[in-house]
């Protein structure tokens, strides 16, 4: 009899100021990825919270290991025993005018397993229009690369922009990375630009699976997000995805698959250049 294949899932929502409903609404879908049968559900960039400004984030900065929303995660994992990427929290930074932005890996039993804090941050000015960023202004960045054993293979965790540096998940690749979580809040513009090319792309270049779990709607803030919450095998077939406002969706990992590719068009031992 065939082993069955293992699930995952990426949740989209469309944040807002009150935490409570924000909670509520990733507690349901996440119950929606258990149900469907994903053993890991990933969750989007600032699922809890998304404010008016920037710097009504830090009313919620949390100690690192105390906090309801750290509490919430492992609950989340406990109660419908599955793993859980936990999109990002504010956490205390080294600088106390900012945060860091950290996703959370739980495993089922409410054990935190990882964090990794972003690493690049969304300092621009978008082309065309009167649209201005500055991420490091409330944020203060992470340094560490994370890759993490689970039962799904070898996960890396990256968020939103760290899409567009295709050197940290090369870095990845040199820790074994299988399959890539990346929580994201991509704008409607850079989105619509640059997003499913940046997520397939990640795909195809390491071969690896992409659970890409985004923002996706109008925000009580004026912002609209991108959407298009995406599973990509590691071939850059776009295996599900939810176009615009909340959801789940669940796929199946086919590692035989994966492993087949790695190994009848092997790019990954082709590398000649290392990343620095």
């Amino acid at each position: 009899m065939p082993t069955a294949k293992p699930r995952v899932a990426a949740v989209q929502m469309a944040s807002g100021p009150n935490v409570s409903a924000n909670l509520l609404e990733a507690e349901r879908l996440i119950r929606d990825g258990s149900e469907s049968g994903a053993g890991l559900v990933v969750l989007p960039e600032n699922f809890a919270f998304m404010g008016k400004r920037d710097q009504d984030l830090h009313p919620l900065c949390e100690q690192d290991g105390v906090g309801p929303l750290q509490t919430f995660l492992a609950q989340m994992a406990t109660r419908y025993g599955v793993w859980v990427v936990g999109g990002t929290i504010p956490l205390a930074a080294h600088d106390a005018g900012r945060v860091r932005a950290a996703c959370l890996v739980f495993n089922d039993r409410g054990e935190r397993v990882a964090r990794y804090d972003k690493i690049h941050l969304f300092d621009v000015s978008l082309p065309g229009v009167d649209e201005r960023y500055e991420e490091s202004a409330t944020v203060e960045p992470g340094s560490d690369i994370v890759v993490v054993d689970t039962p799904f293979g070898r996960l890396g965790v990256a968020v939103c922009y760290d899409l567009r540096f295709p050197e940290l998940f090369r870095n990845m690749l040199d820790g074994g990375v299988d399959l890539l979580a990346i929580p994201s809040s991509f704008t409607a513009i850079t989105g619509k630009a640059h997003w499913e090319t940046l997520v397939r792309a990640r795909a195809i270049e390491n071969l690896a699976y992409v659970i890409a779990a985004a923002q996706g709607g109008f925000h009580l803030n004026g912002r609209e997000t991108h959407g298009h919450s995406m599973i990509v095998d590691p071939w850059g077939t776009v295996l599900a995805q939810v176009p615009r406002g909340t959801g789940c969706i669940c796929c199946p990992l086919d590692l035989e698959f994966q492993a087949s590719v790695r190994r009848t068009f092997p790019t990954l031992s082709h590398r000649r250049l290392k990343c620095r």
